[in-house]
């Protein structure tokens, strides 16, 4: 379950398990916030992951707040968090990405530090498709 002191606990909905993996749900409609159901959907879906991955460092209540004014802050040049849950890339676009990781491994390594570290904050999955 969600720690009670997290910003956003009153969405949180019981967690759940599929084959072994457990996953928290938020319920944004638990917001109670009229302006939620005025924004766009790929708005919703930033805002999904904002409430779900706000920690107070990374992505804050005011992140959260600023994309639930978007029909204001839309005009605005404002950054907002954005934490996929996975990125796919083609392979004219992955391999160079993989390329620079091997890179950063391979520097760190001759640095004496732990190739290990070098790592992506989320799972990238490359797809490499050679159709004949």
């Amino acid at each position: 379950m969600v720690e009670s002191n997290h910003p956003f606990a009153q969405c949180a909905v019981s967690d759940f398990t599929v084959d072994n993996k457990t996953y928290k749900m938020f319920n944004m409609s638990a917001l109670n916030d009229p302006r939620y159901e005025k924004l766009p959907f790929a708005i919703r879906v930033l805002l999904e992951s904002a409430v779900r991955n706000c920690d107070n460092f990374n992505i804050k209540p005011a992140d959260v707040e600023t994309i639930l004014n978007w029909k204001t802050t839309s005009e605005q040049s404002v950054e907002i968090p954005f934490k996929p849950a996975r990125v796919l890339l083609q392979d004219f676009t992955g391999v160079p990405a993989v390329v620079d990781l091997a890179a950063m491994r391979t520097a760190m390594k001759e640095l004496g530090g732990d190739p290990q570290k070098i790592n992506p904050l989320c799972q990238a999955d490359l797809v490499i498709d050679h159709s004949i």
